[in-house]
């Protein structure tokens, strides 16, 4: 049953005093969190402890009562963490510009947009052209290709939000990719980096 809750559901029955809400959260992104952290530091206990301080950070914020309901949970403590990951490399002082032993992975932080400022500005600059081609695509796929890819909604939900099937939602983002990718293949845009 606590599967079909919604994370934000649990989030607010949280900050309304319900701690098992927390608990059933962790469980739920446990995985997706600690993998994502072991990426980037390659070492069990440092994830462990990063992850400790992700929650611990969770937490106050929460009960601080600054979290906005405006992102999904799941990419917030992603967020998080990808900040403490980027804060731990910079107190060992492992970053990669200073780093050149073999046992360390250069490029799973260096690919960070954090750490990267050109990188991210090709990237700002390659979602902005994004942005113009996808206002030429017809409304219904133009909804559902920002619902999906902006804001993180699951088919379900478009489904819900949009009043047609699952299966509408699932063709019109077909369509609109299949659209998208004219509209690039027509005007010769470059999106890569």
């Amino acid at each position: 049953m606590t599967q079909q809750i919604e994370d934000s559901v649990l989030v607010s029955n949280y900050i309304s005093g319900d701690e098992k809400a927390l608990e059933v959260l962790i469980k739920r992104h446990n995985q997706r969190i600690s993998s994502f952290i072991y990426s980037k530091v390659l070492d069990r206990d440092v994830t462990e402890d990063i992850f400790q301080d992700t929650f611990i950070k969770v937490i106050k914020t929460l009960k601080k009562g600054s979290y906005s309901e405006e992102g999904k949970f799941l990419p917030w403590v992603m967020r998080i963490a990808h900040n403490l990951i980027i804060d731990y490399f910079r107190k060992n002082k492992r970053m990669p510009m200073f780093e050149g032993s073999d046992d360390f992975n250069i490029f799973s932080v260096i690919g960070d947009d954090k750490l990267n400022a050109e990188k991210q500005l090709i990237q700002d600059q390659i979602t902005a052209d994004l942005q113009h081609l996808i206002e030429e695509l017809p409304d219904d796929q133009k909804e559902v290709l920002i619902m999906r890819i902006y804001k993180d909604m699951s088919f379900k939900e478009i489904s819900e939000n949009t009043g047609v099937s699952i299966n509408t939602a699932l063709g019109r983002m077909r369509y609109a990719l299949i659209n998208l990718r004219k509209i690039i293949d027509k005007n010769n845009i470059v999106l890569t980096n």
